[in-house]
């Protein structure tokens, strides 16, 4: 029963990240209206506007990536102990692609910070 119960906290907890997720996606296109006005106007300060948004929505993003990756760590940890097999393989897989999504979260975020001229395009999801 307790196993059950943590599990029920942590889908409470994802249910709240899905929630922050919708509001980075709707930041995402409202910076996408900056970046159009950049790219067809040159003006200076809908890029700088668009490049705080894309920073701040890749921070957030980064954070949640990071959550992720260390419940998928616990997780892991806990299935040391456990005898099912496949089991230990699921759990494995999911810190190895959690582990992966922080790693493109951190790279996102640089670019995001670095590209000052807006020469790459990347995204959210």
């Amino acid at each position: 029963m307790k196993e059950n119960l943590e599990r029920i906290k942590t889908i409470k907890i994802e249910n709240f990240i899905w929630v922050i997720v919708i509001i980075l996606v709707l930041l995402s296109i409202y910076g996408n209206f900056y970046e159009e006005d950049y790219f067809k106007t040159n003006n200076l300060e809908s890029k700088e506007k668009y490049r705080s948004i894309l920073i701040f929505v890749f921070s957030i993003a980064l954070i949640i990536y990071l959550y992720f990756f260390y419940d998928s760590y616990i997780s892991y940890e806990k299935a040391k102990y456990s005898t099912d097999q496949e089991y230990k393989t699921y759990v494995t897989a999911n810190l190895i692609a959690s582990t992966l999504i922080a790693i493109a979260g951190v790279i996102f975020l640089w670019i995001a910070i670095s590209d000052n001229n807006l020469k790459t395009e990347i995204s959210f999801t």
